[in-house]
């Protein structure tokens, strides 16, 4: 059968095959694909005269870090290879289905109208299924990451993706989801309302019994050689020895180099100042939300085995007037929802003295975790071990 390729996506809502129309249906917001600023899509030009100044003066290292990694996953131009077989069209589709699950209007029509004008697959069985399940488990690890398996990991292998392909994928699933805490925190601080996309579930908490013991993370892929590691493979892995966090992933997370290494200048500047206690907790809120037992027990605070438990378990403990609990409540709000995240989940931590400043930093290492907690939870697996 003669294989064809058609231009253009013929809705935003995506799934899995674009129209054979002759006419396309253009973007609902074509003009969100020019943008200049493709992390925030222009909320900083709409900041007020408070979080500006912050955004500027104190975060425009991590921000350019992230217009950085940017660039790397989404480029104008893509040039495939016989490792890295993902097309911009399976990079911008996944972007777009996180997108979407996150529901974050302004990043779906932002990934809506770069897709839509690119030639989707071409019209044969395997393409079809290829992007199939790249979409479906694109889906799954957004919404729900918990339920990521081995299985799970393997289907992406068995229509075509390399390991260095399933690591920039996981990146790029990672990236986004990051992104779309980030607008939707800076969406709250500026105090724009929500558009909420209709039909939008919450999943469910991940269940209390991953969270039994302390477990000991193994890759389930093919970490990378050090005989056969590039110059830029051995600089990005000599970048993260100081990371704590990302040693046990390094050798799998060396297969996309150039993704490494903005991802370590990224961490190193959500990392200066060192987090304190409250980002901790934040991050073990979005971790024990997520499943990832593995980012949950770098937690080793107060509040360990009651969140260990449940969320519920968690506020409960911390006491209702403590900035211990609204910082709970933040972190599980913005892990669980972004898309109704507003400054009514911001608002408790302003009455305890939270500057802007530490709100959009609490704000940042929720983003973070969510990052590394679906990073940790498809790239390996979990042997339980005793916990000390």
């Amino acid at each position: 059968m003669e294989q064809r390729r058609y231009p253009g996506n013929s809705h935003w809502y995506h799934e899995t095959q674009s129209s054979l129309c002759a006419e396309q249906i253009p973007s609902q917001v074509p003009e969100a694909a020019e943008i200049e600023d493709r992390f925030l899509l222009g909320l900083q030009q709409q900041a007020g005269d408070v979080l500006k100044p912050v955004l500027q003066r104190y975060q425009h290292t991590a921000l350019q870090a992230a217009r950085d990694l940017y660039a790397l996953f989404f480029p104008n131009n893509l040039k495939t290879s016989l490792t890295q077989t993902l097309t911009l069209y399976d990079r911008l589709s996944t972007a777009l289905t996180v997108a979407q699950s996150a529901g974050v209007q302004r990043l779906c029509d932002h990934y809506a109208a770069r897709l839509n004008p690119l030639p989707g697959p071409d019209s044969s069985r395997e393409s079809n299924n290829r992007l199939t399940e790249i979409t479906q488990y694109a889906r799954q690890l957004s919404c729900q990451p918990s339920l990521i398996d081995a299985a799970a990991v393997y289907s992406l292998d068995e229509v075509g993706l390399t390991t260095p392909d399933i690591v920039t994928f996981s990146q790029i699933i990672g990236y986004v989801s990051y992104q779309s805490r980030i607008v939707a925190g800076i969406q709250a601080l500026i105090g724009l309302p929500n558009r909420v996309i209709p039909g939008l579930t919450v999943p469910p908490d991940a269940p209390g019994e991953q969270f039994v013991a302390a477990p000991e993370w193994q890759p389930q892929l093919p970490q990378l050689e050090l005989r056969y590691a590039s110059s830029a493979q051995l600089d990005a892995l000599a970048s993260c020895q100081s990371l704590r966090t990302l040693q046990p992933a390094a050798g799998l997370l060396a297969h996309d180099a150039s993704t490494l290494s903005g991802w370590v200048s990224l961490l190193a500047t959500l990392d200066n100042p060192p987090p304190g206690e409250h980002h901790a907790l934040a991050a073990a809120v979005s971790a024990r939300i997520n499943g990832s037992a593995s980012c949950f027990y770098h937690y080793d605070g107060e509040f360990s085995q009651a969140l260990s438990r449940s969320i519920n378990d968690a506020l409960e403990k911390t006491g209702q007037d403590s900035p211990e609990h609204a910082v709970i409540q933040l972190a599980a709000a913005l892990t669980r929802s972004p898309t109704q995240f507003s400054t009514h989940h911001l608002q408790p931590l302003q009455e305890h003295g939270f500057s802007q400043l530490a709100l959009l930093r609490l704000i940042q290492h929720v983003a973070l975790a969510n990052w590394s907690n679906r990073i940790m939870q498809t790239l390996g697996t979990r042997v339980i071990k005793p916990r000390a």
